[in-house]
């Protein structure tokens, strides 16, 4: 048996299409999970050699059901990432017309992405939301909803009919979909990378979240995503989840995140990967004193002074 990825099922969801345009897809055995969580604790037990899963779209930023999922129990890490654009159609079965759909179902990170939409065309329909886009098809098959919001290369999975298509309120709306695996040491840096992160705050104080923020700016770090998620621990108890625009091995960000390991009470490593559909020459240039090389020259002036060789 190939090695398996765990993916968003069921089948025929953007999931699965973003999982198919890494090379690496083609030598796996892809598995459907019903949801984030499964998929992975599938990599967790051991089922799986990695998983697939949505971890954030343009519309409204980071998923929460994948963050958490990486915040809370034993650590995982990501490998790679794809970026996916997505237009959705109305998936209804065969002689459906628009007046007659009452229900319609999605994955709930779809309904910030067709909310003018519904309401400019089906602003009676109740909304109800399914474990993925393709199960909200899969549903809307057996006849529990009327319509769903899913990609029109799962209307023939289903047996349905795309009622209309290229719906989405936002023009070039992408979702971001994570490989993720066991903890291991990352793969080399490519020169455009990102490392995701979580921070945990020793204590609640002003300008605690400008320190933690600091780390990253005094050494020129870019961050890409930041989203605060609550611990379960009550009102005001919240982590940070960070991507930053670089790699573990980049003195930069190695020193930046040394940083944070000595303020913070807890940091969660989810890895350092090559960013999607950026290549080196497509990074911004770093900000004057953040090159690997100014750190070693730094370092080494430390070192002379040190030994009064300055």
């Amino acid at each position: 048996m190939p090695a398996s990825y765990a993916y968003l099922g069921p089948e025929g969801t953007f999931t699965e299409v973003a999982l198919r345009t890494l090379p690496e897809a083609a030598t796996r055995q892809l598995i459907p999970y019903v949801s984030v969580q499964s998929a992975l604790d599938a990599v967790r037990t051991g089922e799986a050699e990695a998983a697939f899963v949505p971890i954030e779209n343009s519309v409204e930023g980071g998923i929460t059901t994948t963050l958490d999922e990486l915040v809370a129990g034993a650590p995982l890490m990501i490998y790679r990432e794809v970026l996916l654009s997505i237009t959705f159609a109305l998936l209804v079965r065969p002689g459906t017309k628009l007046a007659d759909i009452k229900t319609v179902s999605a994955h709930p990170a779809a309904q910030p992405q067709v909310r003018n939409w519904l309401k400019a065309n089906l602003p009676d329909a109740l909304w109800e939301s399914a474990a993925s886009n393709a199960d909200a098809a899969r549903l809307v098959q057996e006849g529990r909803y009327d319509a769903a919001f899913a990609g029109e290369f799962a209307a023939a999975r289903y047996g349905l009919t795309a009622l209309e298509t290229g719906i989405h309120d936002a023009e070039n709306a992408q979702t971001r979909f994570v490989l993720v695996g066991r903890p291991a040491r990352p793969a080399a840096p490519t020169g455009a990378d990102k490392t995701s992160v979580v921070l945990w705050q020793r204590d609640d104080h002003p300008g605690g979240l400008r320190d933690l923020l600091g780390e990253f700016a005094t050494r020129g770090v870019n961050l890409m995503l930041l989203q605060s998620r609550p611990t379960g621990a009550g009102i005001g108890n919240y982590c940070f989840c960070i991507d930053a625009e670089g790699h573990i091995s980049d003195r930069r960000m190695a020193e930046a995140l040394m940083g944070l390991k000595r303020i913070c009470r807890e940091v969660r490593f989810l890895g350092s990967y090559p960013r999607a559909e950026v290549s080196p020459a497509d990074v911004s240039t770093l900000l004057p004193g953040t090159s690997d090389g100014e750190f070693v020259a730094a370092s080494d002036w430390v070192a002379r002074c040190q030994d009064g060789r300055f």
